[in-house]
């Protein structure tokens, strides 16, 4: 197996934080050697280095989890220590000599954090479609990662400190009951990020002292996960991510109706890109149903693919 990748740019973005992209190709040869592999077990790309951290690239050819069956999988992991890193990337499988992409994703975008973090697609590939090649051609394929890294830390600093700070509950001005549960705020911050909060926290309807609110139709856990992405711009795993998929699917939908209600539109994407990535046979009726609701197009687009394919 080999790996090779391009040279790694440096571009500024409008905060003028740096970030490098790099791809890497990752050639995986002799499919027929892999089909023996369990569940779990994967072949790992050379490390290689982008914005001065080491990462490498696994693939799983009998998926990484059970409920991967059908599937092989495919991750980034993080090997690097020291610090939490922000990325996006994106993975794509091609045929040989990389002429034409036969799975791909949209981007992820993904906090990365020193204790050998990974990030990437439970169902990557069929796994038929890769015996299909291994029988059509010379059993190889590969694996494209285009990672991008921010080189600067200060926006993660931050992040850092207002999780912290929203754990602690320091600074708290506005108390949320949802379901029983009470969550304290900063109601600037709120109203910073969701347009739906200004108006509720500062609009002229607002009750001047307001110090207590009342959430109706919500879990008390996704509204920890939206408040987590308003204070921290990231999307904490789901409650409960590795006791199955459906499970994590159902978080991703009612998180995607938050986002969508309070005007999260960032938070609304990255939903979209997990339900793509976690689409199965027995929630894309309702996840397709969801789309059409809060006006998803990829997501919808990714429903109908999945339903004629099947």
């Amino acid at each position: 197996m080999a790996s090779s990748w391009t040279t790694p740019e440096s571009t500024p973005s409008r905060c003028m934080t740096k970030h490098v992209t790099a791809t890497v190709n990752f050639e995986i040869t002799n499919y027929l050697r892999l089909k023996g592999m369990s569940v779990g077990e994967f072949v790992s790309s050379p490390v290689f280095r982008v914005a001065g951290y080491d990462w490498e690239i696994r693939f799983y050819p009998a998926g990484k989890k059970d409920f991967s069956a059908g599937k092989a999988s495919c991750f980034v992991r993080y090997l690097s220590q020291g610090k939490d890193v922000w990325t996006s990337f994106a993975l794509s499988m091609l045929e040989t000599k990389g002429q034409e992409q036969v799975a791909g994703f949209g981007r992820m975008h993904h906090v990365f954090s020193p204790r050998k973090d990974e990030r990437g697609h439970e169902k990557f590939v069929d796994r038929s479609m890769l015996k299909s090649m291994s029988r059509q051609g010379d059993g190889c394929f590969t694996v494209r990662c285009v990672l991008t890294v921010s080189k600067e830390s200060p926006p993660l600093e931050l992040a850092g400190d207002l999780e912290r700070m929203l754990g602690d509950g320091r600074g708290a001005d506005v108390t949320f009951c949802v379901g029983g549960q009470k969550f304290g705020a900063v109601r600037a911050l709120l109203a910073a990020r969701s347009p739906f909060f200004a108006a509720q926290l500062f609009g002229p309807m607002a009750e001047k002292d307001m110090r207590r609110v009342e959430v109706d139709d919500m879990e008390p856990t996704i509204f920890q996960m939206m408040l987590h992405y308003i204070y921290t711009k990231s999307l904490p795993p789901a409650p409960g991510s590795d006791d199955g998929e459906g499970d994590n699917i159902a978080v991703m939908q009612h998180l995607l109706v938050a986002a969508d209600r309070y005007g999260l539109d960032t938070l609304k994407q990255m939903c979209e890109e997990e339900l793509c990535n976690l689409m199965d046979a027995e929630t894309v009726t309702s996840t397709l149903a969801l789309a059409n609701q809060h006006q998803c197009e990829r997501l919808k687009k990714a429903c109908m693919a999945f339903m004629e394919s099947a």
